[in-house]
C-alpha cells in the first residue's frame, strides 16, 4: 500500500509531507517502505528536518544533575521532559551516566549545544557526544595533549558546534597551563587550545593564540550564530571571548558599561531569549548583598556583535539564585536555587515555581532543544562505535 501512494504522489510532495513530522514518527516510517527509509536517512532530508519550522510545542527538555550515591561519589543523571512548567513529561526513564571521569566533583560537567539536535556532555577528560531524539551516542578519545612536569594543564571552558566550511562538527577545549609556585599559589598562566574534529577523531592544538584570562562561569559555552561564547578578563575589565568554529578565530565582545568592571559581587550568565543574544546578571551566590535588595538583570544585544546595541530588558528582584540555566518556551527562565532546586521564572507574569527536579547544589545543567535526525559522525575505523542510550 505505501508503494502505490509513493507510485502516486510526486516525490517532492512526499519530500515536503515527511519533513513535517516528529522523529519518532519518522523513525516508525522507515519501515513502511525501502524508499521511504533511504529518503528518511538522506542528507538532505535531515538538513531540511533541521530547518524546518518549528513553535515552542517542539521543544524539549535535558536536565543534568548530581546526586551523592552510598559510597559518597557523585554520580550524574540526565533526565528528559517535554510538556510545560505545570506537567513536565518524562520522555523514557533516566539515565545514569557512568563515563564521567571525577567522582568527586560535580561542578564541571557542563552539558553543551545544542547543535543541529546534538549536545555534549563533557569533564576534563571525557566529551560524550549523543542525540536525545534517536538515542545515540558516541565517547571522544581524550585530548593527548598534556603538560610538562611540574605543570598543571586546567580545562577552563569548552564549545560544540559545526564547522559550516567544512561541515563537519568540532569540540573545542581551552585549557591553562601554569606551574605551582613555592608558596603554593599559581605561577604565569598560558592559554593553550585543542580542537578535535569528529569526522577523523583528531585532536590539534591552535598554535601561538593570546588570549585574556577564561573567567568560569555555569552559565556559558553557549553556541550562537556558529561561534561559542564564554566569559574572560582582561587587565581592566570583563569581555564575552568569542570563537568561530569555522575560521577558528578568536574576538572579544564588549559587554554592557555597567557590567564590564571587574567585581566579585555579581556573577554573569549567556542565554538565547526570543532568539536574541541575551546576557544576564545575578549577584555572586556567597556576595554580601542584602537578599531583600537582591536584582537580576536581563540585557539583550539587538544587533548581534555590536556592542552599542545592549539593552537592559529585564530587572528581575529579588529572587536570589545560584546560576540561570535556560530559557524555555520564548519566556520562562530556567534557574538553579543555591540548595540545587530546578526553578522556573516567566518573565511575563513575574511568577516563580520551584519545579520538583533537584540534585547536589551547583550541579545542575539544561539544554533546551528541538528533535532532530542529525547522525553522530562515526569518526574513523579506528574510532568508538556509536551506541544507543
Amino acid at each position: 500500500m505505501a508503494n502505490g501512494i509513493l507510485k502516486k504522489l510526486p516525490k517532492d510532495l512526499v519530500f515536503l509531507i515527511l519533513s513535517t513530522f516528529p522523529v519518532k514518527s519518522l523513525l516508525r516510517f522507515k519501515c513502511i517502505s525501502k524508499a521511504w527509509s533511504i529518503l528518511i536517512q538522506s542528507t538532505t532530508f535531515i538538513n531540511c528536518h533541521v530547518n524546518r519550522k518549528t513553535n515552542t510545542k517542539d521543544e524539549f527538555i535535558l536536565f543534568k544533575r548530581a546526586i551523592k550515591d552510598e559510597e559518597e561519589e557523585f554520580k550524574n543523571i540526565l533526565s528528559f521532559f517535554s510538556g510545560h512548567v505545570d506537567v513536565l513529561n518524562p520522555l523514557f526513564p533516566d539515565i545514569d551516566v557512568s563515563y564521567m571521569t571525577s567522582k568527586c566533583n560535580c561542578t564541571f560537567n557542563p552539558l553543551i549545544g545544542p547543535c543541529d539536535g546534538l549536545i555534549a556532555l563533557t569533564d576534563s577528560i571525557i566529551t560524550i557526544i549523543f542525540n536525545p531524539a534517536t538515542r545515540n551516542f558516541r565517547l571522544l578519545p581524550p585530548s593527548p595533549f598534556g603538560c610538562p612536569k611540574g605543570y598543571h594543564r586546567s580545562v577552563e571552558g569548552v564549545g560544540f558546534g559545526l564547522d559550516t566550511i567544512s561541515n563537519y562538527y568540532k569540540v573545542v577545549r581551552i585549557s591553562e597551563v601554569y606551574c605551582e609556585e613555592a608558596d603554593g599559589y599559581p605561577g604565569p598562566k598560558d592559554s593553550k587550545i585543542d580542537v578535535c574534529d569528529l569526522s577523523t577523531d583528531s585532536w590539534r592544538e591552535l598554535d601561538h593564540v593570546q588570549l585574556p584570562m577564561i573567567y568560569w562561569l555555569p552559565c556559558s559555552g553557549m553556541l550562537y550564530k556558529e561561534m561559542v561564547h564564554w566569559f574572560a578578563t582582561t587587565d581592566i575589565s570583563m569581555v564575552i571571548l568569542c570563537f568561530d568554529m569555522s575560521t577558528e578565530m578568536f574576538r572579544n565582545m564588549k559587554m554592557p558599561d555597567t557590567c564590564s568592571r571587574l567585581t566579585h559581587e555579581l556573577y554573569y550568565g549567556l542565554v538565547i531569549l526570543c532568539e536574541s543574544f541575551t546576557l544576564i546578571g545575578y549577584s555572586n551566590p556567597i556576595s554580601s548583598i542584602d537578599p531583600a535588595h537582591d536584582k537580576m538583570h536581563i540585557w539583550v544585544m539587538i544587533e548581534y556583535g555590536v556592542s552599542k546595541s545592549w539593552i537592559m530588558k529585564y530587572t528581575i528582584r529579588p529572587l536570589s539564585i545560584e546560576s540561570p540555566l535556560a530559557v524555555w518556551k520564548k519566556t520562562i527562565l530556567l534557574l538553579q536555587s543555591r540548595s540545587g532546586l530546578l526553578i522556573s521564572y516567566d518573565l511575563n507574569s513575574g511568577e516563580a515555581k520551584e519545579l520538583n527536579l533537584n540534585g547536589f547544589p551547583d550541579s545542575l545543567s539544561v539544554i533546551v532543544y528541538k528533535e532532530c535526525l542529525t547522525s553522530i559522525p562515526k569518526g574513523s575505523e579506528h574510532s568508538t562505535k556509536v551506541q544507543k542510550f
